[in-house]
């Protein structure tokens, strides 16, 4: 084998090695972020079940949307505990 082909070889390997370190750490965030937005977006309308009860309800649009998809869970959390502070 020529050293030219074995150089072209190693190359395409480490090509590849880094292009797929360059598209696998977007795709977990991207995933991370999909997931916390189901979780916090099932947990505001449990919240919003539960308050129906008590008149206490948390709006669902893109700003709410924006802020449980980045923070999840507690993110779902603060928007209750904002809601109350406010009073709004």
């Amino acid at each position: 084998m020529d050293n030219n082909v074995v150089i072209t070889y190693l190359a395409c390997i480490l090509f590849l090695f880094v292009l797929g370190r360059v598209f696998i750490v977007p795709l977990k965030m991207i995933v991370k972020i999909i997931f916390n937005s189901i979780l916090g977006a099932l947990l505001l309308y449990v919240i919003n079940f539960i308050g129906a009860t008590f008149g206490f309800h948390i709006g669902l649009n893109v700003l709410t949307a924006i802020f449980v998809g980045v923070l999840g869970v507690p993110g779902a959390i603060l928007l209750m505990i904002l809601k109350l502070w406010l009073g709004s």
